[in-house]
């Protein structure tokens, strides 16, 4: 018997497979379609464990739905254009395509040595012209639809990177690339408007049946759908008097979900980015200290001031504004507990029941109104039948927030308060009929800002002209090229390459100048997906046709890390382009499988920051591929955490070698007594025979649908039961007296079922061993009958008051009186003398006497 070589085997039918383009795919076939797709990887070098994983969990996919009778589109590419290229290249004063191309190469051939079943005619990197060409001009027909817009606001920056960054790319404050502390700046950023598609996304969640619950719940808060209403408080002048006349720009619109404690509304407050704040500020003995607050609060980041849980600081501005809903004075605060990307940016504070404002009101001891209160609540007999103020300071440790009953709320005092209560809706109707307010729905969800200071990214196809304006490049003229003769280590930048930016405006014929903003790099993981469809197209960035025939992939797989960053863009990509007309369907991805992390030995995530990655390539040089697939696949089910453990990839190892041998033994290709023992009796021989037929079925059912739950592990775990049951056989029955059928059709099934897991040892089995011809990729999968899967016989636990005190074998459809009976039998000895209770049959399992 030939042992087990991966080392020989793999290489050589690798090879064998790109010389015969074993995994192209057609546009043209009749066979059912099916798109498999992992998220494309960035190239910043060797693959990771963690890379090795997300990949093999969809090659093991793919090839499980090709022998299932499907064509399958699995292809691959690189997410190429980005921060650390651009930093490396810097560092050793090269280019970034240089670092890039190579660590593509570099990959590329890790994916061939894994034996992953991609269609390399596919192929898509985000830095080939040929991509972003289709990238500006997507971006322009946003452009076209009134979805892009270039505005001066606060933006998130990111002083390490040097590059503004969108509030998804803000995690705890932090840098999502580099993990430094984000600072707030004002720039003039281009934005493509997300929220435009903010309903439809939050409503076609409920299409995603298919996608983890807790991704959908991540999206969900994200959008942050809120139903209030819109308040107009009317800004009195620098004296403190209310205008006789005043004009739209007098009023100032807050948000609100609770418009019912609008009598609790002690105080106003702005955010320091508020537009106009400065020009608002009353007198010059809060001017400064306004001032200084406006510097600091550009220290902390949104995220941090939003949350609530920090110490807030805040300054009067000496202005008033007038209450609507009973003309009373408040005055206008600007802190750093309001951010300006939600709502308005301004706040109608209600201490008594927000605990941010019950906090900032104590702090600078401003009056917290008790307007809404339970039954039970000490102050309730005393306020409940005022209709004037009596109290505004109390004694409490924390605001109110909960539903109650209203109190010191003028005409609407005794009404419920709440969201969408009686009492709500009674202040807004009013507000509505006095025309200071309305229904309004908020999103938490902000346009994306898609501006990058930096080189290497997709350009933004825009030309500013002083006579003209902005225009964009005209689509006849893109690609707007990256100049390569760029010197980056001197810290040259596309606005100080003259070459490149000076330019002529198309419109008129004038000097002009292109923007040199690049892209987010989210942009080109927007819509690559769309591309893999006709990834060769000249004249498109895909042909519609295609795209719609192959489309929406049927399994996605990725981390969860970009639940409200690639996922919820493509998202948007995918409804801007079907309502451009080039797509008939509402969502990317049907299905989403979001892989856990792998963990080193102590537990924590593997990362190339703290040094302790293990390299696929030194495991294959230990164990093979085909190992380290089975290992990744066994250890653990997909979506949980890994925990990396060599001595379990040197286990997965060994299975290989021994199912190797009971292939070659059970068609006697093995050597001598590679299992046999001592021959049983003719009785042993044809139970273990009628077992192992009965598993040959019974596992291939079972490991197709697992396979179909993705539950691989289970799947592995399956197939070593089917290799024990043939190891039972062997060890008892002569060679000469096997059920040669039995045994070839066994091997033959084995080989099958490890196909999409093992492939190279399977490929060599099945034209080595087994004498068949063809690639094994393109075989079907194994029939099986669930009848023959069935027990004849099952063996059961009998209980006396849950103690075991016996164990039965009876058919396998036996009637449970029949089954009660003969357990009581069995089990008389430990009755005798007792009452018996009852008796519990578990079909199965066990038989639980009771008795007294």
């Amino acid at each position: 018997m030939k042992e087990y070589n991966p080392h020989d085997i793999e290489p050589r039918w690798q090879k064998a497979w790109e010389e015969a383009d074993l995994y192209k795919v057609a546009d043209d076939s009749d066979r059912p379609k099916k798109y498999v797709l992992e998220m494309f990887p960035y190239p910043s070098g060797d693959i990771h464990m963690g890379h090795a994983r997300n990949y093999t969990i969809g090659d093991v996919t793919a090839r499980y739905a090709t022998m299932r009778g499907f064509d399958v589109l699995h292809p691959m590419g690189w997410d190429a254009f980005g921060l650390p290229a651009e930093n490396a290249a810097i560092k050793r004063n090269s280019h970034p395509a240089v670092w890039t191309y190579q660590n593509i190469d570099t990959q590329k051939a890790s994916f061939k040595r894994m034996g992953f079943s991609y269609d390399w005619d596919r192929m898509v990197v985000a830095c080939d012209p040929e991509y972003y060409r289709w990238g500006q001009w997507i971006f322009e027909q946003f452009w076209k639809r009134g979805l892009v817009e270039r505005r001066n606001s606060p933006v998130n920056w990111c002083p390490s990177c040097a590059t503004v960054l969108a509030n998804e790319q803000v995690i705890e404050g932090k840098c999502w690339r580099c993990d430094s502390e984000v600072e707030k700046r004002d720039l003039t950023q281009w934005y493509l408007k997300i929220t435009d598609y903010a309903q439809e996304l939050l409503d076609d969640l409920d299409q995603l049946d298919g996608w983890p619950e807790r991704v959908k719940q991540q999206q969900a808060n994200w959008i942050g759908r809120s139903e209030g209403a819109e308040v107009k408080f009317l800004l009195c002048d620098a004296d403190g008097n209310i205008p006789a006349q005043p004009a739209d720009e007098d009023y100032i619109t807050v948000f609100t979900t609770r418009a019912d404690t609008l009598f609790g509304c002690s105080f106003f407050v702005l955010a320091p980015e508020y537009k106009g704040l400065h020009e608002m500020v009353c007198g010059s003995e809060y001017e400064k200290p306004v001032m200084d607050l406006v510097e600091a609060s550009k220290k902390i980041t949104a995220v941090e001031r939003a949350q609530g849980n920090r110490e807030k600081h805040g300054c009067f501005t000496g202005r008033y504004v007038v209450n609507p809903i009973n003309g009373e004075k408040v005055p206008v605060w600007v802190a750093d507990y309001v951010v300006a990307d939600y709502g308005t940016g301004a706040v109608m504070a209600v201490p008594c029941g927000d605990q941010r404002d019950f906090e900032f009101a104590r702090k600078y001891d401003l009056p917290i109104i008790p307007i809404i209160l339970t039954q039970d609540d000490p102050l309730y007999p005393q306020l409940k039948d005022e209709k004037n103020r009596v109290v505004t300071k109390v004694d409490w440790d924390e605001a109110m927030a909960a539903e109650g009953i209203l109190v010191q709320s003028g005409e609407y005092t005794g009404m419920v308060g709440g969201k969408h209560s009686e009492g709500e809706s009674a202040v807004v109707a009013k507000l509505e009929e006095m025309g200071m307010g309305g229904r309004k729905v908020e999103f938490r969800l902000r346009d994306w800002l898609i501006s990058r200071q930096r080189y290497w990214g997709n350009p933004i196809p825009a030309i500013h002209c002083p006579e003209c304006g902005v225009v964009p490049v005209p689509e006849e003229d893109l690609p707007v090229l990256l100049p390569e003769d760029i010197d980056l280590a001197a810290g040259e930048t596309l606005a100080t390459h003259e070459e490149f930016a000076k330019c002529t405006c198309p419109k008129c014929g004038g000097p002009a100048r292109r923007e040199t903003d690049t892209m987010d790099t989210f942009t080109c993981s927007s819509w690559y997906y769309m591309r893999y469809t006709d990834a060769h197209n000249s004249e498109a960035p895909f042909d519609p046709a295609k795209a719609n025939a192959w489309l929406p992939v049927d399994q996605y797989i990725g981390g969860i890390e970009h639940a409200i960053l690639h996922l919820l863009y493509s998202r948007f990509f995918t409804k801007v382009l079907r309502d451009c007309g080039m797509l008939n369907f509402d969502e990317p991805f049907k299905n989403l499988l979001c892989q856990g992390m792998v963990l080193d030995s102590n537990g924590d995530v593997m990362s190339k920051s703290k040094g302790n990655v293990v390299s696929p390539e030194v495991m294959i040089d230990s164990y093979g591929a085909d190992a380290v697939r089975a290992y990744i696949l066994f250890m653990a089910p997909p979506d949980k955490e890994l925990l990396w453990n060599e001595d379990g990839l040197a286990g997965l190892y060994k299975f290989l070698n021994r199912a190797w041998r009971i292939v070659n033994d059970l068609v006697g290709c093995a050597d001598e007594n590679t299992y046999f023992q001592e021959a049983g009796t003719q009785q042993q021989i044809e139970a273990a025979a009628a077992k192992l037929k009965r598993e040959r079925h019974r596992v291939v059912g079972k490991v197709a649908a697992d396979f179909e739950r993705n539950n691989f592990n289970t799947a592995i775990s399956a197939i070593m039961e089917l290799c024990n049951a043939a190891t039972d056989y062997l060890r008892i029955t002569p060679a000469d007296a096997r059920d040669a059928a039995l045994t070839a059709e066994v091997a033959e099934v084995l080989v099958l079922l490890m196909a999409p897991i093992t492939p190279h040892w399977a490929q060599e089995l099945w034209v080595t061993v087994l004498g068949k011809d063809g690639f094994l990729h393109k075989q079907p999968w194994p029939e099986f009958d669930p009848e023959q899967a069935k027990a004849g016989e099952v063996e059961l636990a009998v209980q006396v008051n849950g103690k075991v005190k016996a164990r039965i074998t009876v058919a396998a459809d036996a009637a449970q009186d029949d089954i009660a009976a003969e357990a009581l039998e069995a089990a008389s000895k430990a009755t005798e003398g007792k009452s018996v209770v009852k008796t519990i049959v578990i079909p199965g399992r066990l038989v639980n006497i009771v008795v007294k």
